[in-house]
């Protein structure tokens, strides 16, 4: 059986994925109210992401027999000043969601959870590159400023984004 203080943490991690999946779709409605359908495209399958790696922990915590505490979920901003400020909050978003992931894996290792060791393996992984796209994605609107004929051609680049091109289907069942 989890250690309470553990399964705490796991409840907390399945409110943050899923705020971050909200937080996600208000930032992908921003965008679509701004025209850039491709972002906006983006950002909500961004959004159903966040929301898969919610239900992985939802499942592991009900594969381990521990209760699950779904909890109040806060409204999101809806002014974000610019597409650059979007992705700007993207990233923080994802260095917080990683820096979480971080702290639960050495709560786990400090309690001996070990099957929840494996599991966190996983999101550590993940993190890496969700950082990763998030620094990208920021650095090419920073590299093209204000210039009209790039973010089109950036927005369109984002709005080729594949659903469930990652894997997480299998992963979040």
């Amino acid at each position: 059986m989890l250690s309470q203080v553990v399964q705490n943490a796991l409840n907390d991690q399945i409110n943050y994925e899923l705020t971050s999946s909200y937080s996600y779709l208000a930032m992908s409605a921003y965008c679509e109210l701004h025209n850039f359908l491709g972002c906006a495209r983006w950002l909500r399958i961004q959004s159903e992401e966040e929301y898969k790696h919610g239900m992985k922990i939802y499942n592991f915590m009900l594969a381990r027999n521990c209760q699950v505490h779904l909890r109040e979920i806060d409204a999101q901003p809806t002014d974000y000043g610019s597409v650059v400020g979007v992705f700007e909050k993207a990233l923080e978003q994802e260095t917080s969601v990683t820096r979480r992931i971080e702290e639960l894996y050495e709560l786990a290792f400090k309690e001996r959870a070990f099957a929840e060791l494996v599991q966190l393996q996983w999101f550590i992984t993940e993190q890496v590159e969700e950082e990763r796209t998030a620094r990208d994605v920021l650095a090419k609107f920073r590299m093209v400023q204000d210039d009209p004929p790039a973010l089109l051609d950036l927005d369109r680049e984002l709005g080729a984004r594949v659903p469930g091109a990652d894997g997480l289907e299998a992963a979040a069942e």
